[in-house]
């Protein structure tokens, strides 16, 4: 069976500072602080970080005065430090109080992310919604429009499951979920087009944490409109179980051309490292062909002709190696994202492999002869021994990057 064309959804162009999202764009990736944002320091610290490992868009929590009047001191020091990656506010039940008393938060920010289900209930919720959009109107800044299963409104969910009882057939409490999620974005972003602002200021995002109900609302929501799709599969877990689960329903989406900016919420291990989810983003968009971030290193995983690890090691150096010099590579050498490098571990798909790779070295495996041949764009062109292997591979590889892509 074929694979289903990934055809690009057709959607509007919302930018958001120097970044577009929709449109023709390609897929932005972006990811969020987990710091106190009233702690300048901390929170100008991770968003650097995370602007470094590749994120084009950085959310920040904006939940008290105190975050609020922080905001625009992070936005200067990040302008200080040449970091003009666009900040995004994300607003709970409080965001028409915060934007109106800190207008100079909302100058700061690039967009608004507002949760219809948490900015508050009947008549004062319209009011509370109004206030926002009309700062955001006003401060010409886009917004998201982000609903959460977790937080839904549950007077719509409720009133849809009424009128579901009522059906000679009613249809199961999951799909009535799944179409509240989609109704509760639609009539939200239709709201804040009847208060003034544009249409192509809009993204919509309808988060869940199942992999086949993510799949379903996004499928349905990219039929019913034209705004820029948030993908994201929500509270998706630590480790290998969210890094799977949010690949499996993301990529199913991308396939389909479901998609304009994406974020993996990953759970850190204590202490772990937040810019993980920004390299998986990454990942999944390359493994699809969708965009090239980082140079592909192909490595082997062994078997039992490959008692020794220093072909484990030497890969696991070269990632390491172009990950660090990849900010200053992308701005000497335009296109080294696309290189390939091959760190093979015996003669059986060793030489074949490092010759369809840009540069490859294949290693001895268990029995063979202790060397290493050097593939370059097809051709052998040495043969590393001896106990500097690993330097002299990794000066190769530095020596192919400056005589391909330099200017």
């Amino acid at each position: 069976m074929p694979i289903q064309s990934r055809k690009r959804h057709r959607t509007v162009p919302v930018h958001i500072g120097h970044v577009v999202v929709g449109g023709d764009a390609p897929v932005v990736v972006q990811s969020m602080t987990n710091t106190d944002t009233a702690d300048i320091e901390a929170t100008v610290r991770q968003i650097a970080e995370l602007t470094e490992a590749g994120s084009e868009l950085v959310r920040i929590t904006v939940n008290s005065a105190e975050a609020a009047a922080s905001v625009p001191a992070i936005r200067d020091r990040l302008d200080g430090m040449g970091i003009d990656t666009p900040l995004v506010g994300d607003f709970h039940f409080n965001g028409h109080k915060l934007l109106t008393e800190h207008p100079a938060c909302a100058a700061a920010l690039a967009k608004y992310r507002i949760n219809p289900g948490n900015v508050g209930r009947g008549r004062k919720g319209d009011e509370q919604f109004a206030a926002m959009i009309g700062i955001a109107h006003r401060h010409d800044k886009p917004i998201r429009i982000g609903v959460n299963w977790g937080s839904l409104d549950q007077a719509m969910l409720g009133r849809l499951m009424d009128e579901n009882a009522q059906l000679p057939e009613p249809r199961e409490p999951t799909e009535v979920m799944q179409e509240a999620l989609i109704r509760s974005a639609l009539e939200s972003a239709a709201k804040a087009e009847e208060l003034g602002l544009p249409h192509d200021h809009i993204i919509l995002s309808c988060k869940m944490s199942g992999v086949q109900d993510l799949i379903r609302v996004y499928r349905e929501l990219a039929t019913r409109c034209d705004y820029p799709l948030h993908l994201g599969l929500t509270e998706a877990g630590m480790g290998s179980k969210g890094i799977v689960a949010s690949t499996t329903a993301l990529a199913v989406l991308l396939q389909e051309g479901i998609g304009d900016t994406i974020r993996i919420s990953l759970t850190p291990e204590p202490g772990g490292d937040r810019t993980q989810e920004v390299i998986v983003a990454q990942q999944i968009l390359q493994a699809l062909e969708l965009r090239s971030f980082t140079p592909t290193v192909i490595a082997c995983p062994g078997c039992g002709r490959t008692a020794s690890t220093f072909f484990q090691q030497l890969a696991e150096e070269i990632q390491q190696h172009i990950r660090r010099q990849m900010p200053s590579w992308r701005h000497r050498y335009p296109g080294v994202e696309k290189m390939s490098v091959a760190v093979m571990g015996c003669v059986v798909n060793g030489p074949g492999e490092s010759k369809h790779a840009d540069i490859g070295i294949s290693l001895p495996g268990t029995g063979e002869q202790p060397v290493a041949p050097v593939y370059v764009d097809g051709k052998k062109t040495v043969t590393l021994k001896g106990e500097g292997i690993a330097r002299e591979f990794q000066q190769l590889v530095d020596e192919y990057v400056r005589q391909r892509y330099g200017r």
